[in-house]
């Protein structure tokens, strides 16, 4: 909007002033003319109020002048402001053919809101070819996920059918269990989606975290003390205002994390409350994450490089929803290694958050 309404002041001002330019060259050229003529020949006819031929030619000579310097300058301004804005147009044709890769040009001498005009439609052309590169990247990962579990059900089901496996409870065990995976694939898939759109919403309440977590934590713990892992909490008691479900939903995603790739040994499973911020930490003993790989960790479908993963386990989805519940919380969610070659990750959000509680 403000690139448009400096592209009408410029356009307003410079045609003003070609219009003054051209009365001013007429005026004062007349003077001169009158001024040279009683000057040099001097004659009674100019005495008089009528038009004489010698007026009338140099009326018309100091319009045609005017009309050309008019012209000129309108026709230059005209360019600055066209050729851009052609440009643009044209480059929309393109994109709404499908060339996601038309760019606008703004040739040089351009008006400098016409040049910010074309830079924005660049940018925003950028922005949807890397909207579109996404777009096929989740089709394609979303397929990918989904085709395991869906290809694992309908071998085991076509067996059963075909009496290649005995219908018993270890073989409903095992379906049901691909038919939870794709549950939760579907779940994840569905916060992580409304989190982009800004619709994901969290019910904030005042609830005792700390023991919510503990529960929680004596359902998982012995799957994880079969494969080697034995869980401290250090949790702080305390009335914390948040939405409890979620908050266990991304501590969940963190732990999960830590089965499939941490090393063997002690997790640390940390609530805290200290300016003016809760924080649910989750650490574990190895082998850490290169820095690269740190920045891209929440990102969806990312998983882990091989200096942490132990298997090939995991849907790439977890951490990206420990970003979204952290998000919508107004809160953040951060991973940094520790001195002993551990890696912690820490979910963040405001004691009080901005938005008002529902009432009871």
């Amino acid at each position: 909007m403000k690139a448009v309404i400096g592209l009408s002041r410029q356009i307003i001002l410079s045609m003003s002033a070609v219009v003054l330019c051209v009365v001013a060259l007429a005026v004062v050229g007349s003077y001169i003319f009158y001024a040279l003529i009683s000057k040099f020949w001097p004659s009674p006819e100019l005495e008089s109020d009528a038009w004489l031929p010698t007026d009338w030619a140099w009326v018309g000579i100091i319009t045609g002048i005017s009309l050309t310097v008019g012209v000129a300058v309108a026709s230059k301004l005209a360019r600055r402001i066209l050729m851009p804005l052609n440009s643009v147009a044209s480059s929309l044709r393109s994109l709404a053919d499908g060339d996601l890769e038309a760019r606008a040009v703004a040739p040089c001498g351009s008006l400098n809101e016409a040049t910010i005009l074309v830079d924005d439609f660049n940018s925003m052309a950028k922005r949807l070819k890397h909207m579109a590169a996404e777009q096929s990247f989740w089709n394609a990962a979303i397929a990918h996920e989904l085709l395991t579990p869906l290809t694992i059900l309908r071998g085991r089901l076509q067996g059963v059918f075909e009496g290649v496996f005995e219908p018993d409870k270890a073989q409903f065990k095992s379906l049901l269990s691909q038919v939870e995976g794709l549950t939760r694939l579907i779940d994840d898939l569905r916060v992580i989606s409304l989190a982009d759109s800004s619709h994901l919403k969290v019910q904030l309440r005042a609830s005792d975290l700390a023991e919510e977590i503990e529960a929680d934590v004596s359902l998982f713990e012995s799957s994880l003390q079969a494969v080697g892992f034995v869980v401290q909490l250090d949790l702080t008691r305390n009335w914390i205002v948040c939405d409890s479900a979620r908050i266990r939903q991304a501590l969940l995603a963190l732990m999960d994390n830590v089965r499939q790739h941490a090393t063997p040994g002690t997790i640390t499973l940390r609530l805290e409350s200290k300016n003016g911020s809760n924080h649910l930490s989750v650490t574990d003993e190895g082998p850490g994450i290169s820095e690269a790989y740190r920045r891209k960790i929440f990102d969806p479908f990312h998983r882990g490089d091989s200096s942490r993963s132990r298997s090939q386990g995991g849907r790439g989805l977890g951490l990206a929803v420990v970003r979204a519940i952290a998000l919508a919380h107004e809160g953040t969610v951060s991973c940094r290694n520790e001195g002993n070659g551990g890696t912690t990750f820490q979910l963040s959000w405001p004691t009080w958050p901005s938005r008002p509680m529902p009432k009871e």
